[in-house]
């Protein structure tokens, strides 16, 4: 790993913006994401994960987005909206709300249209006031604003079909029938385009009070965009896709120990070649899009920018794929030069899990990446593996007790045979009797710089707070914080004592002026 380095020692809590306590039926950008960062800082953790803020799929998964630059209209605040005058009081409350003590994908969907439309009805009464900065903001974003909002309505008016599947003219992205698109859908694209730029504000309001606060934000961007979606729709040159909207060459990974036929994703993977002839514009402007709203960013499937598993289209397995090289070092090495002042790290950490070989190790090494370590991954017996705590050397580490993807420690617990029961007890060295507290203790004692916990773990929470189950396509993404405030409070309290002994508070913020 690359030399250690005299950044601050830190610990932080992943928890969705998705899961944050509050009605709408979803988490939002308002009050309860302020009190949340409060709450953080009160007790010295310096770290807030999210995982991504795009527009999810009809799943309710983020990271199979219809856009990677747009935030996902769930997320926006209705009171907010309504203290700033975007919104009449009337219409927000007529607004559907979905209840429950869990996130229904189609139900916030319809809720995002009926706020969407509420918001174009009273946008000529706000116009004057705020025209002139909502049209400054659009000509700024407009490299993807435009195409998401066409892509959003033409997905609206085709009933969900895939852009592939849209007529011709559409699919081909035809002049005349963009132009006339553009003159007969004007009043819903606008209605788009509020919402992206109301959105784009909140969050920003939430990015201040972070910074503020001095807790960082972690982001989290996947490696691929999603077939249908608007980056692959208006930009299919840089994707493996065919004229007909076909793919020619789809991600996924080869066969291993745990599926003999590999995974097929059925996302695109790039044409590298045109990347490199653009200067890698559209990975460029996709970082820092992302940067403008996070302070760090985990790239998913890190592993794909040394090399990526190609599948031909057609295949209905990973099976026949093969190693292609992917350009990411002159990839990081530009992103660095052009806009990190070239000695500067990236701000980025490398989801460098599972089966990793040396090109990968050696791509993160080069360019001083955090690598990540799952303390759920150590205990299968090999005194070698690179889980176990003893086995985490130097400071480029990012530990976790478990991801969204994991169970949480007491699902995971409750899952252990007991002969791997007997060695967490014995890494550990006590009876084990909350493990999602022990083994957090354990990434606190240890040499890396970050260390993270899902909320679900400080909560004793058992599986039915699991919040994404790998290879299965229903009950994810829905899980919402409904703990007390005092069990909420009393947990981060603790998580911040339990640093303080690690020597992982981050230094006192400045009282403001």
């Amino acid at each position: 790993m690359a030399a250690p380095t005299t950044a601050p020692r830190r610990c932080g809590v992943i928890l969705h913006p998705t899961a944050l306590p509050g009605p709408g039926g979803c988490g939002s950008f308002g009050a309860e994401a302020h009190r949340w960062l409060e709450r953080l800082s009160r007790h010295g953790i310096g770290t807030w994960q999210v995982l991504p803020l795009a527009p999810p799929d009809g799943t309710g998964s983020p990271y199979s987005s219809p856009s990677s630059f747009a935030l996902n209209p769930w997320f926006l605040d209705v009171p907010e909206l309504v203290a700033r005058g975007l919104l009449d009081s009337d219409a927000a409350a007529a607004l559907p709300d979905p209840g429950g003590d869990r996130l229904d994908p189609a139900a916030m969907q319809r809720r995002a249209e009926a706020l969407a439309a509420a918001l174009l009805r009273d946008w000529p009464r706000q116009e004057s006031r705020d025209g002139p900065a909502f049209r400054r903001w659009c000509r700024r974003h407009r490299f993807w604003l435009q195409d998401h909002c066409r892509f959003t309505v033409l997905r609206r008016r085709f009933a969900g079909a895939p852009w592939w599947e849209w007529p011709a003219d559409l699919v081909r992205r035809q002049r005349p029938a963009l132009a006339e698109l553009d003159r007969s859908e004007h009043d819903a694209l606008l209605a788009e385009a509020l919402v992206q730029w109301c959105l784009d504000g909140q969050w920003r309001a939430v990015r201040q009070a972070a910074q503020r606060l001095g807790v960082a934000i972690l982001g989290d961007l996947p490696f691929y965009v999603a077939h249908d979606s608007a980056d692959v729709w208006s930009g299919r040159a840089l994707f493996t896709v065919r004229d007909d909207g076909g793919l020619d060459r789809q991600s996924g990974v080869p066969p291993d120990y745990f599926s003999a036929t590999g995974q097929l994703w059925g996302t695109p993977v790039y044409r590298w070649w045109v990347h490199r002839l653009s200067g890698f514009r559209w990975w460029r402007r996709r970082f820092l899009r992302q940067l403008e709203l996070v302070d760090q960013l985990r790239i998913d499937h890190f592993r794909a920018l040394a090399a990526y598993w190609a599948v031909p289209g057609a295949d209905a397995t990973a099976m026949d794929g093969r190693w292609v090289p992917s350009p990411g070092g002159p990839l990081l090495n530009a992103l660095r030069g052009w806009h990190f002042g070239g000695g500067q790290p990236l701000p980025l950490v490398a989801e460098d899990l599972g089966v990793i070989t040396p090109d990968v190790e050696a791509l993160r090494d080069r360019f001083a990446l955090p690598g990540m370590k799952v303390l759920q991954f150590a205990f299968d017996g090999n005194p070698e593996n690179p889980y176990l705590p003893a086995n985490i050397h130097g400071d480029q580490w990012v530990v976790y007790t478990g991801t969204h993807d994991n169970p949480t420690c007491i699902g995971w617990w409750a899952g252990l045979d007991e002969r791997c029961r007997r060695q967490v007890g014995e890494v550990i060295g006590a009876p084990v009797q909350a493990p999602g507290w022990q083994l957090l203790e354990l990434g606190l004692r240890s040499s890396a710089r970050l260390v993270i916990v899902p909320v679900q773990d400080l909560l004793h929470l058992d599986d039915r707070a699991r919040f994404n189950t790998p290879g299965t396509c229903e009950g994810n993404w829905s899980w919402r914080l409904a703990s007390s405030e005092e069990a909420l409070e009393g947990a981060i309290r603790g998580l911040g004592e339990r640093a303080r002994l690690a020597d992982r508070l981050p230094p006192p913020v400045p009282l403001q002026p």
